[in-house]
């Protein structure tokens, strides 16, 4: 692409992805009334105020982004959901682009989302342009703002699913921050997401079924070789083999259906039972869910006993097996 610049502007307006600010033009030498002429012409166009494409055409992705930090200014770095999408936390860009600015200045009728910080430099990922917070930042921040804990709870497990972190540099980067909505419960989260939980689904099932209920401690995302493929089980008993798939999908594809059922029945042949657990089951059952895995457990060998997580818990006062199932269904 050529822009219609200054020479001294067309490598930094080739970094920019075509877009330059007012001030970075006025500074190259040229006047207000040449930017006005090259505008009312169509050959450039203005993306913020004082922000401009020098060129002609729809503006990527790349030269929205940038257009949003030069209209922000000095210190400016894209942050949450925007910086999500450029680290590939999230598959699909939000509508809106966010970026976050330092606490003493202030960025108004700008079209763009505008967070402050007083930390803006020290959360900024070195080397990378757009400037951008880094992935850890940008995961506490998101849980910062999240309306519930499962939605920061997601951002944790996400993250550390897609391996794109680990538990240590969140809990690094959580340390450095004085304020943060459930820190303690985050704590726990991110000890959950070190051990290999994936999902919110697979924290809930950890958190109120098994370890609520005193149930044997059960391994996460552990690798098996089934009929000669690897597959990854949500939650796997050693011991007993016995294998817990967490689906918290709405609906099954019937080709996604036969293939967990197959997978299952393979399984079966070298001794493991598989028992499959939706959201309801986790979310809206727990008590029920941990007494059918309880008996489950007893039957391939495990001595212990669940406990009951309060006063009204079913688990423990022994439920006949038919009432747990038909309480689960």
């Amino acid at each position: 692409m050529t822009y219609d610049i200054p020479a001294e502007m067309v490598e930094t307006a080739r970094w920019q992805a075509g877009a330059i600010s007012r001030r970075q033009l006025l500074d190259a030498g040229l006047n207000a009334k040449v930017i006005a002429k090259r505008l009312a012409r169509g050959r450039w166009q203005q993306l913020h105020r004082g922000v401009y494409a020098v060129f002609s055409g729809p503006p990527t992705r790349d030269t929205w982004l940038w257009a949003a930090v030069l209209r922000a200014g000095d210190g400016a770095v894209l942050s949450h959901k925007t910086a999500a999408e450029l680290h590939g936390l999230i598959d699909n860009p939000a509508e809106s682009i966010y970026v976050t600015v330092p606490s003493a200045r202030r960025v108004r009728n700008s079209g763009i989302v505008i967070r402050i910080s007083g930390r803006v430099q020290e959360a900024t990922q070195p080397g990378r342009e757009p400037p951008r917070t880094t992935l850890e930042e940008t995961v506490l921040d998101l849980a910062q703002l999240a309306r519930t804990l499962d939605d920061a709870c997601g951002w944790i497990t996400r993250a550390c699913g897609k391996r794109l972190t680990t538990e240590q540099k969140l809990r690094t980067a959580l340390a450095m921050r004085k304020k943060m909505r459930w820190r303690t419960e985050l704590d726990d989260v991110l000890a959950a997401a070190g051990d290999g939980i994936h999902s919110v689904l697979e924290y809930r099932y950890l958190r109120d079924v098994e370890r609520a209920h005193g149930l044997p401690r059960s391994r996460h995302q552990v690798r098996v070789v089934i009929d000669g493929r690897v597959v990854y089980r949500d939650a796997y008993y050693d011991k007993y083999k016995l294998a817990v798939e967490l689906d918290g999908r709405n609906a099954h594809q019937d080709d996604d259906r036969w293939r967990d059922n197959h997978r299952d029945i393979l399984a079966g042949t070298q001794g493991v039972q598989t028992c499959r657990y939706t959201w309801r089951d986790v979310y809206s059952h727990p008590c029920e869910t941990a007494a059918l895995q309880a008996q489950i457990l007893r039957r391939r060998g495990w001595p212990g006993t669940p406990k009951p997580c309060s006063a009204d818990c079913p688990v423990g006062r022994g439920w006949p097996e038919r009432d747990v199932a038909r309480t689960s269904a």
